[in-house]
């Protein structure tokens, strides 16, 4: 019989390799990726603390160094909220403010950020229990 395979979700790390925040950004992302992922060992198989630990299912993992589109930090600032556009281009009052900070100068725009494009959020900066909530959130 024919099945259809549900996609795997997209996550994306915007990233800035000399950011040592954004580094440890990258690494949580890699680890919850692997475990995403991961069956039990042989070590995880009698320990049962994994139980107590909210999971998510498997998702492709997209860490880039590039800017990203307008495009993409319209949605991003449309995740946000008017409350997040701040966190995401330095100084914007608003999401038109925002998209004209961000044409003028890419960088603008802070890194790391962490999307989930499937469900419709995005986090800014390293704090790990902000990213691992945004992970953890069914949609």
């Amino acid at each position: 019989m024919f099945r259809f395979h549900k996609t795997l979700d997209i996550i994306t790390l915007f990233h800035k390799a000399n950011s040592p925040a954004s580094t440890r950004v990258a690494n949580l992302l890699k680890q919850a990726s692997a475990n995403a992922s991961a069956g039990a060992t042989i070590d995880q198989a009698s320990d049962h603390s994994a139980q107590n630990k909210i999971s998510r299912e498997p998702f492709e993992l997209n860490i880039t160094e590039d800017h990203p589109t307008s495009d993409q930090v319209q949605t991003i600032l449309g995740y946000v909220g008017q409350s997040g556009i701040s966190g995401i281009i330095s100084g914007a009052r608003d999401e038109k403010d925002a998209l004209k900070k961000f044409n003028e100068n890419p960088d603008s725009f802070t890194r790391p950020t962490v999307v989930d494009w499937n469900s419709g959020k995005a986090a800014v900066g390293d704090n790990e229990s902000t990213i691992l909530k945004l992970l953890n959130q069914k949609k």
